[in-house]
């Protein structure tokens, strides 16, 4: 989050102190996620969620203490991108911002389908395809006409946020306190229906619910103490998510002990049904619906405004992706090319959807650790030594955790991303003339943006790894 708002922009120097760091993170995480796709994560780690959510929690770690060694090495810089093109090379870095490109064309697109399964959830009336129209229909308009969302509303959708996860797990547990759990609290952990192989495929999907923790580094120019503050931000948010999550998943798992679920997209609105009644859920629900919502509004603006600076900087056509309507001052065809790509939900189960983004995360997760393996390779050609163990053997295996989640991914997941790379490695070849010359620069600052028309009005920390 730059503070550039006009050309002759201020930035807001040493304001925000870890606390307010951290929060940012947990804001950008949006820690009810876990609540949404504990079903997906329950059924295919054979009802182990929480272990499934712990393992998420390690590997994410490990490429957490790498973005916040490149933070300090690169300050002010905060992309995979950015990372990649310094450390490594400049046509790595471009397929790392193609890469970055799939993850965001499709994480609209994942925040439409959740919205439209708790509508379903709500009014089953109407069939969730028809919801995910609406979905993608209102975000759209807000987002072509224009709608900020001031960085204060997001911190007091967080706290409401966490406030109903504090108040559904005390809720659970007074559950557990009455009727008890139908299986051994050590089955939520472990039992005999899950595998290594399960829990590995479910850490995959749960790492979804960490995206977003690597925005932290995008403060940089605004923390209280620098990159130094940045890097503990973002360790300390990976660790207080991963901390909700395995106990929200855990209490939930005890709460549905196993596998198998009704419905399993729609798992966490019938456990409220449970443990609170429908009353409870529905209103609970609504609030869902209201922040799904809004995040959608986010998400959609952030993916429009990436392919908007990366046909600004030559990376994509700029004739038909760096432009910005006379009217609006927004990227009109790349939002209504994003809400094209939220019809394809219509087809897939959430499994599936998040699978398409985790593609995209786990790939720059992976480089992210490589970077700093790169760096370690500089620093010691210039007479300067870190910690073999912190900047080699750390990073390598955060590297590996990473690529052997990106294995664990769906079938189609891993198609469509083969597709994806392969397209952006023909592309760049165009561009580069046959790889000879550097790739193009994509500047993804605000602040390389300041003194052009506002692509989008949503100050929503346009950058989910940017």
């Amino acid at each position: 989050m730059n503070s550039a708002t006009t050309a002759n922009t201020t930035r807001l120097r040493g304001d925000l102190s870890l606390l307010s760091v951290v929060l940012f993170g947990l804001a950008y995480i949006s820690p009810g996620i876990v609540v949404t796709i504990f079903g997906v994560v329950a059924a295919t780690s054979g009802g182990v969620a929480p272990t499934a959510f712990a393992v998420a929690t390690v590997a994410m770690l490990l490429t957490g203490l790498s973005y916040a060694k490149m933070a300090r090495a690169v300050p002010g810089a905060g992309s995979v991108y950015t990372y990649a093109r310094r450390m490594l090379d400049s046509r790595i870095g471009f397929l790392s911002g193609w890469a970055m490109l799939l993850d965001y064309f499709f994480i609209p697109m994942v925040g439409w389908l959740i919205t439209a399964i708790y509508f379903h959830a709500q009014f089953p009336q109407i069939p969730k395809w028809a919801w995910l129209i609406v979905s993608v229909g209102i975000t759209t308009a807000v987002n072509v006409f224009g709608m900020k969302l001031a960085d204060r509303v997001n911190k007091v959708l967080m706290f409401i946020a966490l406030g109903s996860l504090v108040l559904f797990a005390t809720l659970c547990v007074v559950f557990l306190g009455k009727h008890g759990s139908s299986a051994p609290a050590t089955d939520a952990l472990w039992n005999s229906g899950t595998s290594v192989g399960a829990v590995t495929a479910a850490a995959a999907i749960a790492a979804y619910s960490f995206l977003g923790f690597d925005a932290v580094s995008t403060l940089g120019e605004e923390a209280r103490g620098g990159a130094r503050t940045i890097g503990r931000g973002i360790i300390g948010c990976v660790i207080a998510a991963g901390a909700i999550f395995i106990v929200l998943s855990f209490v939930m798992q005890l709460v549905h002990p196993g596998a198998k679920f009704a419905d399993v997209d729609a798992a966490a609105y019938h456990l409220k049904i449970q443990v609170g009644g429908q009353a409870y859920a529905k209103t609970i629900n609504f609030v869902t619906i209201a922040g799904s919502i809004a995040s959608c509004i986010a998400l959609q603006a952030s993916a429009a405004r990436l392919m908007y600076v990366m046909g600004r900087d030559g990376a994509l056509p700029k004739v038909v992706f760096g432009r910005l309507s006379g009217k609006t001052g927004t990227p009109v065809l790349n939002l209504l090319l994003t809400a094209a790509a939220g019809v394809i939900a219509l087809n897939l189960d959430l499994t599936t959807a998040t699978s398409f983004i985790n593609f995209g995360a786990f790939l720059g997760f992976a480089l992210v650790n490589i970077c700093v393996i790169a760096h370690l390779v500089r620093e010691r050609r210039h007479g300067r030594t870190p910690n073999l163990f912190s900047y080699l053997v750390m990073p390598a295996i955060g590297a590996v955790v990473s690529f052997y989640l990106l294995t664990k991914l769906g079938h189609v997941a891993l198609q469509i991303g083969g597709v994806w790379l392969a397209i952006g490695i023909v592309y760049l070849a165009v561009l580069t003339g046959g790889f000879r010359r550097p790739a193009p620069e994509m500047t993804f600052d605000d602040d390389t943006a300041a003194t052009e028309e506002p692509p989008c009005n949503s100050s929503s920390h346009v950058g989910r790894r940017s």
